[in-house]
């Protein structure tokens, strides 16, 4: 999928099994939002074909509607409608009965909110609120363009429960997010992206082993000088700052039993790789427009 000379999309595949949570990662620019829009039939590839509950997802299929919920990035609502109208004027599209909707307005949290405009709603409850209006017909798939962008560490987690519970009821769940601590938690898979391609695809955990990066011991400075720590069984690098004492080893048994026996155990953090650390190796860290 190109726009200009600029490739979005360059030779992606990728299959998502029944009932499977499927995060796309990348940087901005990374084409994540054009592959979710051509999966949902929204966007027409130049090339390549997309199946989609065993259909064509374009031309845009009308039957298949019905069994896909999507949440954009940039959310649309119809002026001056409370967020329960809301609902009720989505689900009517689909047949949906009113006790549909007081379940959706209870499960993200914004049954208290059910008689206000939108206008006046903050921009997590919005963001909440189309993520309702994503799920209010009770669709197989569902398909989240950073869902929870714009919500507070509260919101964020509270809606990682909705999404656990929508997953457990069956549901397909594909979506984008920036926060990777997220979607090591929630993904079956992810597929990491950059310049348009799939760099990495796997479960979060096999990504992380496979990264066969080190493991780093965190002690309080003036625990033990930099000399001691090099010398430590296991130690294979050591580093100090203004507050630590870091100590990065691939054999972290013998090290921490060593720590164990010279009593330096007090304050110390073993922090051990993440999907970030993973991220950052596929995609680089420079800074992203």
């Amino acid at each position: 999928m190109s726009y200009g000379d600029l490739r979005a999309v360059d030779g992606v595949t990728f299959d998502v099994a029944e009932g499977e949570f499927f995060g796309i990662l990348g940087p901005n620019g990374a084409g994540k939002t054009t592959t979710l829009e051509i999966a949902e039939g929204l966007r027409k590839p130049d090339a390549g074909s997309v199946s989609l509950l065993g259909q064509p997802a374009w031309p845009r299929n009308v039957d298949l509607l019905p069994r896909i919920g999507v949440q954009l990035q940039a959310s649309a609502f119809f002026e001056k409608l409370t967020a329960r109208e809301q609902l009720e004027t989505f689900g009517s599209l689909y047949g949906v009965r009113s006790a549909r909707v007081d379940e959706m307005l209870e499960l993200v949290g914004l049954t208290d909110k059910a008689d206000t405009q939108e206008a006046k709603l903050s921009g997590g409850q919005r963001q909440r609120l189309s993520i309702a209006c994503a799920l209010v017909h009770d669709p197989d798939i569902v398909f989240l363009d950073e869902p929870t962008a714009a919500l507070d560490p509260q919101a964020r987690r509270n809606l990682w429960d909705v999404l656990r519970e929508v997953q457990s009821k069956g549901k397909t769940i594909v979506y984008t997010t920036h926060y990777l601590d997220e979607a090591e938690v929630l993904c079956d898979r992810v597929a990491i992206m950059d310049n348009g391609k799939i760099l990495a695809m796997d479960a979060p955990a096999r990504l992380v082993r496979d990264l066969d990066a080190a493991t780093r011991v965190f002690l309080e400075r003036g625990a033990l000088s930099v000399e001691t720590a090099r010398n430590l069984p296991g130690a294979d690098s050591v580093t100090e700052d203004e507050l630590s004492l870091v100590i990065s080893t691939r054999t972290a048994a013998p090290l921490l039993a060593a720590l164990a026996e010279s009593g330096t155990l007090d304050g110390l953090q073993v922090r051990t790789a993440t999907l970030e650390d993973v991220f950052l190796d596929l995609t680089g860290r420079e800074y992203r427009a």
